[in-house]
């Protein structure tokens, strides 16, 4: 069987080939994992409809961002042009990482190739996240009851924030995230559970620090789990403050995988940040998710 993963043409949108945002590493991304036979064929996500993006977002929120009417600074905020590519590719990638959710419920495990936009917030976007499609997923889930106690593992460079607020009073929802003590947000929000790293850490003492608390999480019993991959704890990131090889990448990444998927929780794997200052490089780490979870089918 194969790995069911998500992906859309639409992911890559017209923001400027100037933008400090790697938009085009979703497109590249989809032609890797073709090229090294990780995936034969994509699942195609519908654009996520209004009713779906209301149970994390408000209407208003909604609207201005389909309409292109938000203001000046919540433009300025979000960091992208408010421009029709940007809205439909806002629309469908949280379309998939709601379609990655479901197909993980049927084959136990299954990724995007775009999602992670952790620091959206019920009302506002922020840090290149225009809509929280890992918040608009679980809410998805919980409302069918297709899922009652959902995990969200954040390994971002940058705190989960969004995800932090728009589960604040959720018990169904619990919040992990393990990130750059110094990075953006420079407020920080208050997970369910914090672990702030100091700058420059490395390899083996993120991986202790990760298994201690993948141990701690253990002791709850979660019924499905998202899981943020962010490659920008790359030692060659733009935006990272850490020092983790890509080595260290792929050791986080299995050492995730094999202890949700060994327990048979049903598991869904999205992108997150990554601005590598090797484009190339940036694809190839972004590809140790799928290639990962790939094994493990």
């Amino acid at each position: 069987m194969e790995l069911p993963v998500v992906n859309h043409e639409s992911y890559v949108a017209k923001i400027g080939d100037d933008h400090k945002f790697p938009i085009n590493k979703f497109g590249e991304l989809a032609k890797y994992l073709i090229n090294k036979k990780i995936v034969k064929k994509f699942h195609k996500p519908y654009p996520c409809s209004f009713e779906t993006l209301n149970k994390a977002h408000s209407k208003n929120y909604i609207n201005n961002i389909k309409n292109k009417t938000l203001d000046e600074s919540g433009v300025k905020k979000i960091g992208f042009p408010l421009v029709d590519s940007v809205v439909q590719r806002s629309l469908v990638a949280t379309g998939g990482t709601v379609l990655a959710a479901k197909l993980a419920l049927n084959f136990g495990i299954a990724c995007n190739t775009a999602g992670g936009s952790h620091h959206a917030n019920y009302d506002s976007g922020a840090g290149y996240c225009v809509f929280n499609d890992v918040a608009v997923a679980a809410h998805y889930l919980l409302d069918r009851g297709l899922a009652n106690r959902i995990l969200i593992v954040d390994l971002d460079v940058h705190q989960g924030n969004g995800n932090s607020e728009i589960f604040k009073y959720n018990r169904h929802v619990f919040t992990f995230s393990m990130h750059s003590k110094t990075n953006y947000p420079a407020k920080k929000s208050i997970s369910d559970l914090d672990v702030e790293l100091e700058n420059n850490l490395e390899d083996a003492a993120y991986i202790r620090t990760l298994k201690f608390y993948l141990n701690e999480l253990n002791k709850e019993n979660f019924d499905f789990v998202f899981y943020i991959a962010g490659v920008d704890i790359h030692l060659n990131d733009r935006l990272g403050k850490l020092n983790i090889s890509d080595d260290g990448v792929r050791k986080r990444d299995e050492l995730v995988i094999n202890n949700f998927f060994s327990k048979k929780i049903p598991f869904c794997g999205v992108l997150g940040g990554g601005y590598n200052k090797n484009f190339s490089k940036l694809v190839e780490l972004h590809s140790i998710l799928h290639q990962t979870c790939a094994k493990f089918i």
